[in-house]
């Protein structure tokens, strides 16, 4: 028992180190952009009404019609050619479609919010190009307030990324602290001291969000589907009382991966469940069926590999690629707790897919594995739940139905009940 207990304390200083440790894309921007933003209504944002591109392959000119002039920064990335312009906060209205061709330089762009009070916009380059020119119009003889962003075309030799690594902007503040789980309002009126809450910490991840949409079929997002099924479990356990759950995101806010894992660290989470919807290229035909993914080295299958390749590339979407956390600290350690973590998560998978199977449809192969950077936390069991395939008809229909979803987050409820019912027990039997 001793032994056990030193190796607990030794892990945690290791992931202690672990965690202060710099990503290589993550440099700390601590300004104004870091500092918590008020809550604003929607209608109170900037509003971005319009946008195009013109020009050819040697120079092209981007234009974001807003209604107030704004501020903004604008950097070139490499690997692949991307150019990126944070702004304030804004509620795009923008015809539905916009950004999905590209003109000259530009092969698409995107855009959405990547943090409280910051929105981004991501433009795919055709190759290597400099930021010939960049400003903001005011409004002016009829004309509504501009963001003008001129590109010219540059050999591979003479580009250089607009900053140096050790000067990009991260694309919201580390998480130093833990969220704080909702908190009941009878609990919230009580102003007698506050207890410490001993229950154990569930963390909901629904995937996406911002301005990485996932995937979307007739109309719907995954990062809004997801984000309603989280919500939805997140009630369901809430009323329960067992349990403190946590969001790692309760709006459409963009989340990197490794922000993630630590929200569920830090929590010293006793489980990491990260919810999805996937889409089959039409190419492979039609898949349907909810399927559970654990944490491997190696895949199980070439879609479930498939599936972690476009799920790993979040960040990149956003506009930044975030270096995976250090592994080479205390790497023993790590392994071994590693090795019982996935133990526990595939546990975990296999309740989950006995209930599941009851209520939902499920996949013709409903527990795979792959290399999901978000599963990486070596102390916390975690899984990766597709409820659906966006992509198929009958899928799609129960995703945006209400009443199956209430069925499958029960049944989700019932498996996180029994695997923590009969894990808390087994940890109060070992420590007697």
């Amino acid at each position: 028992m001793a032994s056990r207990t030193h190796q607990r304390v030794l892990l945690g200083c290791a992931l202690l180190c672990v965690a202060a440790l710099p990503c290589a894309d993550s440099s700390r921007l601590k300004a104004a952009e870091s500092q918590p933003q008020p809550s604003v209504a929607v209608a109170n944002f900037p509003i971005a009404s319009a946008a195009r591109l013109a020009g050819d392959g040697k120079q092209t000119r981007f234009i974001l019609d807003l209604d107030q002039t704004i501020t903004f920064r604008a950097v070139t990335l490499a690997e692949p050619y991307r150019v990126v312009v944070d702004v304030p906060q804004l509620n795009f209205r923008l015809p539905a479609g916009t950004g999905g061709g590209g003109r000259g330089l530009v092969k698409a762009f995107r855009y959405g919010l990547v943090m409280p009070g910051g929105s981004r916009i991501v433009f795919d380059l055709t190759g290597p190009a400099k930021i010939a020119n960049s400003y903001v119009l005011e409004a002016a003889n009829g004309q509504p307030a501009r963001l003008v962003l001129e590109l010219e075309e540059v050999d591979r030799a003479a580009f250089a990324p607009t900053l140096a690594q050790e000067n990009r902007p991260e694309l919201r503040p580390a998480i130093a602290e833990a969220p704080p789980a909702t908190v009941p309002a009878a609990a919230a009126a009580d102003s007698g001291p506050q207890k410490a809450d001993g229950r154990p910490v569930v963390v909901i991840d629904p995937g996406h969000g911002g301005i990485d949409n996932g995937t979307q079929s007739s109309g719907e997002s995954e990062k809004n589907l997801v984000l309603a099924f989280g919500r939805a479990l997140r009630d369901r356990l809430e009323k329960a009382g067992k349990y403190r759950v946590v969001m790692t995101r309760d709006d459409d806010t963009f989340i990197p991966l490794n922000d993630r894992t630590k929200i569920a660290r830090n929590l010293k989470a006793a489980l990491f469940v990260s919810i999805h919807a996937d889409a089959l290229p039409k190419a492979e035909g039609d898949a349907q069926g909810a399927t559970i993914y654990t944490l491997s080295d190696k895949a199980s299958d070439a879609e479930a590999q498939r599936l972690a390749d476009a799920e790993n590339r979040a960040d990149a979407i956003a506009g930044f690629n975030l270096a995976e956390e250090p592994t080479d600290v205390a790497d023993i350690l790590i392994d071994l707790t590693q090795r019982e973590t996935r133990t526990f998560s595939n546990r975990f998978a296999h309740l989950l897919m006995g209930e599941m199977k009851s209520t939902v449809r499920m996949h013709k192969h409903p527990l795979k594995s792959a290399g999901f950077r978000v599963l990486k936390a070596p102390d916390v069991p975690s899984v990766l739940v597709e409820i659906g395939y966006v992509s198929n008809k009958g899928d799609l229909e129960h995703l945006v139905s209400e009443g199956w979803r209430s069925k499958a987050v029960g049944s989700m409820a019932q498996a996180i009940d029994g695997f923590l019912a009969k894990r808390l027990a087994t940890t109060a039997g070992s420590s007697n």
